[in-house]
């Protein structure tokens, strides 16, 4: 299984708390600035850590490195897996050491199928954050859901969206204090958006300065309309010309080194639909939509295989998808059965309540579910 490559030189300044969600290239979710001031219990073992050095482990972590979790908080010996079994048992998700014994593959396939989830929201970095929010609002009709800025943590975020965050896909966009420019990298492809007309919608952006990369025009193959741009970050958006809907936001486009085993992962490990797959000869490219639901109504996953390409360069920018869960427990389990890794294992972050899990996908692509009912609380 691919590993994700290191990031980009990191600045100056150390790693904020921020990085468990916000700040890291390869992790991002919400607000923990208080995260580290108190006493955490971490599998079973109390330990009390200064903001700088407890960031600067956990980020370590984060960030895909090969040292192990118990050795990041100085606990010893790596934590095995039934460790890990004892953990979620102590959880109350599982009733015994043999119920957790029995979730083998078919239940935690059967479990992922089921489960309650969502695709929350995606989070990327930025360079100037106010520039970046009028672009998407003035330009691709976003609405500004929420904002904050942590000048002790030396980052600010904002969440933009088509509609309330409880039931629409948003955007995180996070910006560092003093980093203006962020690796995109060649393995993030694009963002989708369902647009009414979408000469119309390029000749707004045009005009409001915007970079466009494909003029207006018929898919090929098909009759569809679409169009590329550029947002002031290089992050690509393809405009697609549909019918009213109500998740206008529609695409998340990743690359990937083996088609057929992306899609086994993410139908088993995440519980996703393979809602169509179609090969491109032409433009040697076969395409895979993975979903939660219809592609007219959700937004999803296109899963791009180039035809010999085996990797990619992640860069910096791009961060994760997340995703809401009834079970994040159950969901890392079911991910290391199918396959998955997971590199932050489940449980309620350092501070705050909100449970999560995070894991690669076999290319390396990072995702983390989160409680749904935490998530919910988080907004209120």
């Amino acid at each position: 299984m691919a590993s994700l490559p290191p990031p980009s030189p990191p600045p100056s300044y150390p790693p904020s708390p921020a990085t468990l969600y916000h700040c890291s290239p390869l992790y991002t979710y919400s607000a923990v600035s208080a995260a580290v001031r108190r006493p955490r219990m971490w599998h079973g073992v109390a330990f009390s850590l200064s903001s700088h050095h407890f960031t600067r482990r956990l980020s370590l972590l984060l960030l895909g490195t090969a040292v192990s979790q118990s050795h990041l908080f100085g606990l010893g010996t790596p934590i095995s897996s039934r460790g890990l079994e004892r953990n979620i048992i102590e959880t109350g998700i599982f009733g015994s050491i043999a119920e957790a014994s029995s979730f083998n593959e078919q239940k935690a396939v059967e479990f992922a199928k089921n489960d309650k989830r969502r695709m929350l929201h995606v989070v990327y970095h930025v360079g100037d954050l106010n520039k970046t929010i009028k672009f998407y609002t003035e330009c691709l009709g976003m609405k500004l859901l929420r904002q904050r800025d942590i000048p002790e943590e030396k980052y600010a975020n904002a969440f933009l969206g088509f509609g309330p965050e409880e039931s629409n896909f948003a955007v995180e966009l996070t910006y560092n204090y003093g980093v203006d420019k962020y690796d995109i990298g060649t393995g993030f492809g694009h963002f989708g958006i369902a647009v009414d007309d979408v000469a119309k919608k390029v000749d707004l952006i045009r005009a409001k300065g915007g970079k466009i990369t494909r003029e207006p025009g018929p898919v090929k193959g098909g009759s569809s309309i679409s169009a590329s741009i550029e947002d002031p970050d290089g992050y690509t958006f393809e405009l697609l010309e549909r019918g009213p809907t109500p998740e206008p936001f529609c695409q998340v486009m990743l690359k990937v080194g083996d088609l057929d085993r992306a899609i086994d992962f993410y139908k088993k490990a995440y519980g996703m639909d393979l809602l169509r797959k179609m090969d491109n000869p032409e433009d040697k490219c076969t395409v895979a939509l993975m979903g939660y639901g219809p592609e007219d109504t959700n937004v999803v996953v296109e899963l791009t295989y180039n035809y010999g390409i085996k990797e990619y360069d992640k860069g910096n920018g791009y961060g994760q998808i997340a995703i809401g869960t009834d079970g994040v427990y159950k969901t890392a389990e079911a991910v290391k059965l199918c396959g998955g890794k997971i590199v932050l294992d489940p449980g309620p972050l350092p501070g705050i309540n909100t449970k999560i899990t995070a894991c690669l996908d076999p290319d390396g692509w990072k995702t983390v579910f989160v409680d749904n009912v935490d998530f919910l609380k988080e907004l209120e």
